[in-house]
């Protein structure tokens, strides 16, 4: 919850004329205990990705939407848990080597076409999976009109 609410006060000015709503969202993936941000360096990447067929992972992802005319926030917290079979270790290398694993959490990418054929179950939403649920943005919208 701490980062989406902290991106919103960095875009948030007070009193602000007009009608305007800010979403803002943020997301680790929790791993075996450990909570990942997104991996650093290369060895970090692929200690994360194939650590995934040990155990499932989570993906918890907070989603914040403000009034910026009265500063009314509301917020919710969206998980998912993803289980994988192995990861082949040349595909994790190509997976580092592409390099898009460094802009997501954990490194996690279950969209990417050499991962889908791991991912055996979701448990929640793809969208919510990948940082952004639809339903839960849409539930906090309406509870402003």
């Amino acid at each position: 919850q701490r980062p989406s609410r902290k991106k919103m006060k960095l875009l948030q000015e007070p009193g602000q004329e007009g009608e305007a709503l800010l979403i803002t969202c943020d997301q680790v993936v929790v791993h075996e205990g450990r909570i990942l941000e997104k991996p650093e360096t290369a060895e970090e990447a692929r200690e994360f990705i194939a650590g995934y067929a040990r155990n499932p992972c989570s993906t918890v992802g907070a989603v914040a939407v403000t009034d910026l005319g009265t500063g009314r926030v509301e917020l919710e917290v969206d998980e998912a848990h993803i289980h994988f079979t192995p990861i082949p270790m040349d595909t994790v290398d190509a997976l580092v080597e592409e390099g898009e694993v460094f802009w997501c959490a954990g490194g996690l990418m279950v969209e990417h076409e050499m991962v889908q054929p791991h991912v055996t179950k979701i448990e929640g939403t793809m969208d919510g999976v990948m940082g952004l649920p639809k339903a839960r943005v849409l539930g906090l919208l309406s509870k402003f009109y």
